[in-house]
């Protein structure tokens, strides 16, 4: 089992995307029985699936143990595809998790989801704090959306220095430039500047994914957007094998 994060401090850069489309490519390309954890209160990620949450305001309930975490998951439509949505309950989970004084909780939680999932991957809030860094904690790899700005790049840096100071053994970093245009100067600086960072292009198909409530894969596979993620997911898997993942 491998945990996968994908994790920024700064919102809006395609991160919620990210994670439902790898998780499409980890259940219909590599065929792991999969778990969308979605750990921000906007709920996005399940949205991206058409989930609505069967019992509202309970997603905070697993962290307190009231409720199991498969009491929660939702089928997403997808073969070897589940997703463990969000709600508004989570606006409380990092004081929660402070309040509650158990470290390794999310670690926990998802090492006890390992039994029935090959790949769990958290849809992060854009946060710095307690859940962020517990998510690191439990986390095999971390995948960092990056628009290619000065704002971004700093955003990037924030997240290497949190690692760097605060977790003396850390997983690998996977920087990827989301939203990329090609047409504009300064993204292809950043590209060039960075030449082995993944790339996920800015595209009206991607966007119909809000509309059409499923992940690209579905409708799109075999697009240029849609095969940007299947090359990142296959980057990934490789990473996660060296790793012994």
């Amino acid at each position: 089992m491998a945990v996968i994060a994908v994790y920024s401090v700064k919102g809006g850069v395609g991160k919620t995307t990210i994670a439902a489309n790898l998780s499409w490519c980890a259940a219909a390309l590599s065929k792991r029985q999969t778990l969308l954890w979605d750990l921000d209160a906007a709920g996005g990620a399940g949205f991206l699936f058409g989930v609505d949450p069967r019992k509202k305001d309970q997603a905070l309930s697993i962290f307190s143990q009231k409720s199991q975490p498969d009491e929660l998951v939702w089928a997403s439509g997808v073969d070897n595809l589940d997703i463990l949505p969000a709600d508004e309950s989570l606006r409380s989970l990092d004081s929660f998790l402070v309040t509650l004084g158990k470290r390794k909780r999310i670690d926990k939680l998802a090492q006890a989801l390992s039994k029935d999932y090959d790949r769990i991957i958290l849809d992060c809030p854009p946060v710095l704090n307690e859940l962020s860094a517990q998510t690191i904690r439990a986390s095999d790899l971390i995948i960092v959306p990056l628009p290619p700005s000065p704002l971004s790049s700093r955003a990037f840096d924030t997240v290497v220095r949190e690692l760097r100071t605060n977790h003396k053994q850390h997983p690998p970093i996977l920087p990827v430039l989301s939203m990329f245009d090609s047409r504009r100067k300064i993204h292809k600086e950043v590209r060039d500047a960075s030449p082995d960072w993944p790339i996920i292009p800015m595209a009206s198909v991607v966007e119909q994914m809000g509309v059409r409530r499923e992940p690209l894969g579905c409708y799109a596979p075999n697009s240029p957007a849609g095969q940007a993620f299947a090359k990142l997911w296959a980057a990934i898997e490789r990473k996660l094998a060296k790793a012994g993942g």
